[in-house]
Formats: C-alpha cells, sequence, structure tokens
C-alpha cells in the first residue's frame, strides 16, 4: 500500500526538476514573469494616472466653463460683445467671473529673430483674476497687479517660456511683443483647466489696449458657478454672452476634456492589457514545452518511483506541482516586476503610486491558471507510463 504524499511532500517533490535544470526554469518561468509584469504594470500605471486626474480635479474644482466664440453662418470667425462679461457676471449661479482677449501681435525673444519664427505663442491681455478662477499658479516670479497691468509688463505660459529660452523672471529679462518690449515678470506652472495658457504670454487689460491697440473684446471668459446648478448656467450662458447670435457661442467644460482624455488612455491600457495576455500565453507554451521535455528525460526516474510504488496519482501529482510551482515563481517575479515599474513610472511622473489588490490577486490567480493547464498533459503522459516501458533506455 502506497504512502500518501502530505502538502510539503508534494512541494518538495515538485521542486526537484526546478532545482536539477535551474536554466530551464529561469527561462520558462522568465516568459510568465514578462506577461504577468506587462499586465500588472498596465493595470497600475492607468489606475495611478486616473487618481492623479481624480487629485487635480478635486484641487481645481469641475465647476469652470470656459466661453469663447464661435463661427458665424458664413464660416468666419465670430467675436464676443464687450459686454459679455458683465452680462454673465449677472447669472445668480456665477461666483466669479474672469477673461482673456487675443492681441494682435507676435511674440519674439529679440528684435533679431525672423518674423516667421513665431514658436506658436499667442500674446493675450488677462485680467487680474485670471490666476484665481483656473487655478494656475506661479512658477516663478509675480502675476499682474494693479501697478504692472497699466505698463509693458508680461507673464509668460510655461510652454511658451521654454520656446523662447526663458528660465526665470526678472527686470532684466524681456521679449518683443509687437514690436514693444515687454518685461517678464512671471513664468506659470502648467495650468490643466486652461491648457491654451501653457502657450501664452499674458499682459495687462489696460497695456494691452495703450501699447498694442487691443481691441478689448475678450476671447475666453472663464466662470465658476455654484456646483449643483452647472447643468443649468451651462445651457444659460451662450444666450447670455452674445443675445443677438448665441449660436456663435462655444460653452465648455475643460474637466470634461480631461475626463474624456484619461477615457482615451483607459481605451490604450485595454490594448496593452491584450498584448500582456499574449505574452502571458506565450510564456504559458514555454512552461507546457519544458514540462513534456522534462517528462521526456526522467523517464528512468518515473519507472523506478512506480517500481518503489508510486502510484498513478502521486506521479500525476509530481509533475503538475512542478509546473505550478514553476508559473508560480514566475508569476511571482512578475507581480514584483510590475509593481516596481509601476510604482517607478508614477514617482517619474509625480503620480500617486495605485495598485489595485485585484491586479496582484489576478496576476497570481493567472499564472496558477496557467500553470495547471500547462502541466495537465506532461503530467497525465507521466503517470500513463507503465514502470517497465518507463525503465527501458531509449
Amino acid at each position: 500500500m502506497s504512502a500518501r504524499l502530505s502538502p510539503g511532500d508534494v512541494v518538495r517533490v515538485g521542486g526537484v526538476g526546478l532545482r536539477t535544470r535551474p536554466m530551464r526554469a529561469f527561462l520558462s518561468a522568465l516568459g510568465i514573469a514578462i506577461g504577468i509584469a506587462a499586465m500588472v504594470a498596465v493595470v497600475g500605471i492607468s489606475s495611478s494616472s486616473g487618481a492623479e486626474l481624480d487629485r487635480t480635479l478635486s484641487a481645481l474644482g469641475t465647476n469652470l466653463l470656459t466661453v469663447s466664440p464661435g463661427r458665424t453662418i458664413l464660416g468666419e470667425d465670430a467675436q464676443l460683445p464687450l459686454e459679455s462679461e458683465a452680462m454673465i457676471a449677472r447669472i445668480a449661479a456665477v461666483e466669479a467671473v474672469s477673461a482673456i482677449g487675443r492681441v494682435d501681435a507676435k511674440v519674439y525673444r529679440s528684435e533679431h529673430i525672423p518674423t516667421a519664427q513665431t514658436n506658436g505663442i499667442a500674446a493675450y491681455a488677462a485680467r487680474q483674476d485670471l490666476l484665481a478662477i483656473t487655478g494656475a499658479t506661479l512658477r516663478g516670479g509675480a502675476w499682474l497687479n494693479p501697478a504692472t497691468e497699466q505698463f509693458p509688463s508680461i507673464v509668460l505660459g510655461s510652454a511658451a517660456a521654454e520656446r523662447l529660452g526663458i528660465g526665470s523672471a526678472g527686470p532684466d529679462t524681456q521679449v518683443v511683443v509687437g514690436g514693444v518690449r515687454f518685461t517678464v515678470i512671471g513664468i506659470l506652472d502648467p495650468v490643466p483647466l486652461a491648457t491654451e495658457l501653457d502657450s501664452a504670454a499674458l499682459m495687462g487689460w489696460p497695456a494691452a489696449a495703450r501699447w498694442l491697440d487691443f481691441d478689448e473684446h475678450p476671447t475666453t471668459v472663464y466662470t465658476r458657478s455654484v456646483e449643483s446648478q452647472l447643468p443649468s448656467v451651462r445651457d444659460r450662458l451662450a444666450a447670455t454672452a452674445n443675445p443677438s447670435a448665441p449660436n456663435e457661442v462655444d460653452v465648455s467644460r475643460p474637466s470634461d476634456a480631461l475626463a474624456a482624455k484619461q477615457a482615451t488612455s483607459q481605451a490604450f491600457a485595454g490594448l496593452l492589457l491584450g498584448v500582456g495576455a499574449v505574452a502571458l500565453l506565450v510564456g504559458g507554451v514555454g512552461v507546457a514545452n519544458t514540462m513534456v521535455i522534462s517528462v521526456l528525460e526522467r523517464r528512468p526516474e518515473i519507472g523506478l518511483r512506480r517500481a518503489l510504488g508510486a502510484t498513478r496519482g502521486q506521479i500525476r501529482t509530481q509533475f503538475l506541482a512542478e509546473s505550478l510551482l514553476l508559473s508560480a515563481l514566475g508569476g511571482a517575479g512578475g507581480v514584483l516586476l510590475g509593481a516596481a515599474v509601476t510604482a517607478g513610472y508614477a514617482s517619474y511622473k509625480t503620480w500617486p503610486v495605485v495598485i489595485p489588490p485585484w491586479a496582484l490577486a489576478g496576476g497570481v490567480a493567472a499564472t496558477l491558471l496557467i500553470g495547471a493547464a500547462a502541466g495537465l498533459y506532461p503530467a497525465t503522459k507521466a503517470a500513463r507510463l507503465s514502470p517497465t516501458e518507463a525503465l527501458q533506455t531509449p
């Protein structure tokens, strides 16, 4: 009567093949590890990106609406009335209003730059309360105030400063706007809810009118409203901003654009998950191949164990356990590698590190399923070998 194998015996016997052929075991487990690491990293990075979006919207709010001119029925660029800011401010649920106005002037680092090299920088007049309403912050320097908005002073967006090669603000740092020298008094950080400010050069409303013949028509009006009444405000903004032609007004919610961007990232993450699944499948085939070869190479061992009283079930258990151990080692390595990649990338992007527990548990479960599927046929084949057949020398 054969002795029963305890769980410890099963693990010990199953590990024999891994210890005797460590390089083969490592390479087989590596295929599993790559697939699991890819899947865990994709899920982790996607979740970390979503957490960063939630943190951004929590800090900046989702009650920002923007009003901008659209197109006329003739297809020409429309224009917001001069009174649009004041009219929008009279909506009861609107808490704050600010605006920028496009100035017809090019921005250059100096007078010696060729006119064609504008670097895509737009000049805008800006209200003093623009920072508070858009959630923008200063990287350095100062924002426009009642004094500086009267004079040729300018604040650069993050991308605009980079394109102009300006790293800091100060009285000795100047740019040329429409042929007039403006002193750079500040540089903004990137503005998630108003990305048009990143490539902008912002000056005071009075300075733009005085030095650059600005017509004072707002180009974009920013509003903060009571969150619960946001849909109602959104429906009324176009008609309020331009009562004579509400169809020529575009109203948008910047947080929706961020959410749409995140949805696009999620779709791409799904594609990468598919790639990771393919890699995992390939790794499973590698494990199955390793186990089949192991059975062929270890026929004498199987025959000897069968001759000494090992049952078919014990032989099957031995090789199935070996396959499971091989996959589990790859899965554990893949989970650790995927978590490390997620942590490293999220830290590089200054995102919160978020790895859903289900992704880790799912990775381990997937490796065990792969290991069981990959080892079932070789284990069954090994169990069917009779002692005399197995001990025969090929």
